[in-house]
């Protein structure tokens, strides 16, 4: 643990510098201090504080009830405990569609409250004003395109989208927009794998698929899907590397035998 504490903090330039010699970029969520500590321990590049804190920590079934205040205060509990990776927070719904002044505030409120590296904000041309403002504001900006979960129900759901060539060319001039607008990276959601890789060719900032296939820059997960936390929700695009369902309830099980046995705590576990 030691030697991955002393790892270079990964910046912007380093994002920068992985895209240009082919080195793959990895991301994965954290909402809470804990696992944020140990994620960064373990060596990722990037740590985003998802606005999927709205499903994963707090039960709701889509993104859009979790408010900037809660993600400021999910992003400053990460901030904390992070040396290494570098910490991308989302600016969740209702706090940059209003206007480009509301979302230089927002991005503002979380780099001040909670010291991150970067913002992420979903959309393509509709927010490069937005972004634009808030990267001459000196905040880096991640994009999002393809499946933006904030448009759930602009979208009917969570297909895969891009499938149509329209829509495709759109999400390519999009990129290309939102890489105008000052975007250092940009996350590209649930789209055909080819799309995906014909996007990153075209753009010179590293792209981060979930869902979006194999030859694009980095990815990421949910973490609580990549360690198996649920089992109501596992999309094609999610690779289980633990079971930390079964770990945790098994665990559980164990402690309540004990404690109504009377076996814990044991004399050695006493003052």
């Amino acid at each position: 643990m030691s030697e991955t504490k002393q790892q270079a903090k990964v910046t912007v330039n380093t994002f920068r510098q992985m895209k240009e010699r082919g080195e793959k970029i990895s991301m994965l969520t954290a909402y809470d201090y804990t696992m944020a500590k140990i994620i960064d321990q373990a060596g990722v590049d990037s740590i985003l504080v998802g606005d999927s804190a709205a499903n994963v920590m707090h039960g709701w079934p889509t993104t859009l009830p979790i408010s900037l205040d809660q993600m400021i205060w999910h992003g400053a509990a990460v901030t904390r405990a992070v040396s290494h990776a570098l910490v991308v927070i989302d600016m969740p719904f209702g706090s940059y569609q209003a206007s480009v002044e509301q979302g230089v505030n927002s991005a503002v409120r979380i780099m001040k409250e909670t010291l991150a590296d970067a913002v992420k904000i979903e959309g393509g041309a509709r927010v490069a004003q937005t972004i634009k403002q808030i990267t001459q504001a000196g905040i880096p900006v991640v994009g999002h395109l393809g499946l933006t979960p904030q448009s759930v129900n602009a979208f009917g759901g969570y297909a895969l989208r891009a499938k149509e060539q329209a829509e495709a060319d759109q999400l390519v001039a999009d990129a290309l927009t939102l890489q105008e607008a000052g975007c250092f990276a940009m996350v590209i959601e649930k789209v055909p794998a080819s799309l995906a890789a014909s996007v990153a060719q075209q753009v010179k900032i590293p792209i981060i698929g979930i869902g979006a296939g194999s030859q694009v820059d980095g990815q990421v997960l949910v973490g609580q899907d990549m360690l198996g936390m649920s089992d109501m929700f596992r999309p094609k695009f999610v690779r289980h590397y633990a079971n930390i369902r079964q770990t945790v309830a098994d665990a559980v099980k164990a402690y309540v035998a004990d404690v109504k046995t009377a076996s814990f705590p044991s004399p050695e576990e006493q003052y």
